[in-house]
C-alpha cells in the first residue's frame, strides 16, 4: 500500500506542477502591455526590440513596418470623435490622391455617418477602434466579439464596406490573448511606426510643429499615426504629403501592404 501512497503523491505533484505552469501561461497570456517603440532618428528605422511584446505582435501577423527596403508609407488616422478637421483632411487626401485608413468608434459611427460616407466613396479604408474604446487586453473572447461585430455591422450598414480586416486596439494597449482572439475573428491589428503626441486639443503647437514631428521620423516602410482631432495634424497634412512625396516616398492603402517587417 506504501507504493501506492507514493505513487499518488507523485502524481500529485505533477498535476500541481502543470496547473501552476498553465495559470502562470494563461496569466502571462493575458498580461497588458501599452505599444511603444523606438522611434526612427537620422532616417535609421524604428525599433520595438526592447518593448517586450515584439514575439507575440510577430506572432499574431500585427503590423509595426512595412517593406523597410521600399519608399512606401501606411497613412492612418485614429477616429474617436470629431473635432471639426476631418473634412479638411479628407479634402487634402483628395487633392493630393493619397489612400489612408480611419480607425472608427462607435462614437464616431452614430455621430458621423456622412463623413463615413465620404470615406468610402473617395477609396479610403475604415477600420475598427472598437465600439466604446475599452481596454482589451483583459476582455474575454465573447466581449471583444461584440465590441468588434458592432463597428462592423454600423460601418457596413451606413457605408456598404461589407469587409474589415483591420483593427487598432483602443489607445494601443493589447495582450497576447487579445491579439489571438481578434486574429482568430479575423483581424490584422494595426500599430505603428511614426508617431507623436497629438491627441490633446488642449496641446495643440501648430502646424510647423506637427510638420517637423512627422518628418523627422519618416522612414520605409513606415505606417504614421494621427489623430484626426488635430488642428495642427489638418494644417499640417498637406506639406507632409508634398515633402514626403519629393523624398521618393510613396503613400500606399494597408490593403497594398504584402511585406511585414519586425525589429
Amino acid at each position: 500500500m506504501k507504493w501506492m501512497l507514493k505513487l499518488s503523491l507523485i502524481f500529485t505533484l505533477i498535476a500541481g506542477v502543470w496547473f501552476a505552469g498553465a495559470a502562470s501561461a494563461h496569466a502571462a497570456a493575458g498580461k497588458p502591455y501599452h505599444f511603444g517603440f523606438k522611434k526612427s532618428r537620422n532616417g535609421q528605422l524604428p525599433s520595438i526590440a526592447q518593448e517586450g511584446f515584439l514575439g507575440i505582435v510577430e506572432q499574431n501577423g500585427a503590423i509595426f513596418l512595412g517593406n523597410t527596403e521600399k519608399k512606401e508609407l501606411y497613412l492612418t488616422f485614429d477616429n474617436g470623435y470629431e473635432n471639426g478637421y476631418t473634412i479638411k483632411v479628407l479634402d487634402v487626401l483628395k487633392e493630393k490622391q493619397v489612400p489612408a485608413a480611419f480607425f472608427v468608434t462607435g462614437h464616431y459611427i452614430r455621430d458621423q455617418a456622412e463623413l463615413l460616407k465620404r470615406m468610402t466613396a473617395e477609396g479610403h479604408l475604415i477600420g475598427n477602434h472598437s465600439w466604446s474604446h475599452p481596454d482589451m487586453s483583459g476582455l474575454s473572447a465573447e466581449r471583444i466579439k461584440v465590441e468588434l461585430d458592432k463597428v462592423k455591422e454600423e460601418v457596413a450598414a451606413l457605408t456598404g464596406q461589407k469587409e474589415m480586416p483591420y483593427l487598432r486596439p483602443p489607445r494601443g494597449i493589447f495582450s497576447e490573448n487579445m491579439l489571438k482572439i481578434s486574429r482568430e475573428l479575423g483581424y490584422t491589428n494595426v500599430f505603428w511606426s511614426v508617431a507623436y503626441k497629438d491627441w490633446d486639443v488642449n496641446d495643440q503647437k501648430g502646424w510647423k510643429y506637427a510638420y517637423d514631428r512627422v518628418m523627422a521620423q519618416l522612414h520605409p516602410g513606415a505606417v504614421i499615426l494621427l489623430h484626426s482631432v488635430s488642428r495642427d495634424n489638418a494644417e499640417a497634412l498637406g506639406k507632409i504629403i508634398d515633402d514626403a512625396k519629393q523624398q521618393g516616398y510613396e503613400f500606399k492603402s494597408l490593403d497594398q501592404l504584402d511585406t511585414k517587417h519586425y525589429r
